[in-house]
């Protein structure tokens, strides 16, 4: 199970490269990644030994294999990069996705019930990709595109991840309006308490940045920059 509770600054501070690395989740998502940088993508990862790889879909398969003697987790994106797919879409992804050898599950939420407040069809949308991941030893974890969302629409989209049975929220896609802030993480981290792992994602780029969001409430971290932060 992942780990939801979130650290004291001091206990931030103290932390060694190797357990920072531990937080992050090594991340390539551009759509014309080539298969060379996915092999190198899981060859630094399996290096510094971090969290996960976190991939589009089409690269499943081969992360898959090239991490099988690790212990980094296989991570992909489902209803990327909008959200804006049919909650039958995002679990036939997830079931692929999951099939072909993925650990754990980003997926992005029905950004419009949340701006409309339509809590069910919010938390049928998240509950359709926790209910695949269920029975896999699948993590799911919920991207709101924070920087897209009024307060009151991250609360709320919150709320139905923590009902839905979800393991994380994250604030972003990383293409999307903004990324990751200090503000966002906490109103994230207050809204689930610690009953789900917040990760912070989106223009995390040196191990000031990391640290800072670690103190917001994050418990995971998404960055394509890993080898600055952990230098």
């Amino acid at each position: 199970m992942p780990k939801t509770a979130p650290l004291n600054p001091a206990e931030v501070d103290a932390l060694a490269p190797h357990q920072l690395a531990a937080r992050i989740d090594h991340t390539l998502l551009s759509p014309t990644t080539t298969a060379s940088e996915i092999d190198k993508l899981c060859d630094q990862a399996a290096q510094f030994r971090t969290a996960s790889v976190c991939i589009q879909p089409i690269w499943v398969t081969r992360a898959a294999a090239r991490l099988a003697h690790t212990e980094v987790k296989v991570c992909t994106v489902i209803g990327f990069p909008t959200g804006a797919q049919t909650p039958q879409t995002k679990a036939a992804e997830a079931t692929e996705a999951i099939s072909n050898g993925a650990h754990e599950i980003d997926m992005v939420i029905d950004q419009a019930a949340a701006l409309s407040a339509d809590t069910t069809r919010l938390l049928n949308d998240i509950s359709a990709v926790v209910s695949v991941a269920e029975g896999h030893d699948v993590v799911v974890k919920v991207i709101l595109e924070t920087a897209a969302l009024t307060e009151q629409a991250k609360v709320l989209a919150c709320k139905a991840a923590v009902e839905a049975g979800a393991d994380y929220v994250k604030t972003s896609t990383g293409f999307g309006p903004g990324g990751a802030t200090v503000e966002d993480v906490a109103l994230l981290r207050q809204t689930v308490g610690d009953e789900l792992g917040v990760k912070a994602s989106g223009g995390i780029r040196t191990r000031e940045d990391a640290l800072i969001m670690l103190k917001a409430g994050a418990t995971r971290l998404g960055a394509s920059s890993t080898y600055a932060i952990l230098s």
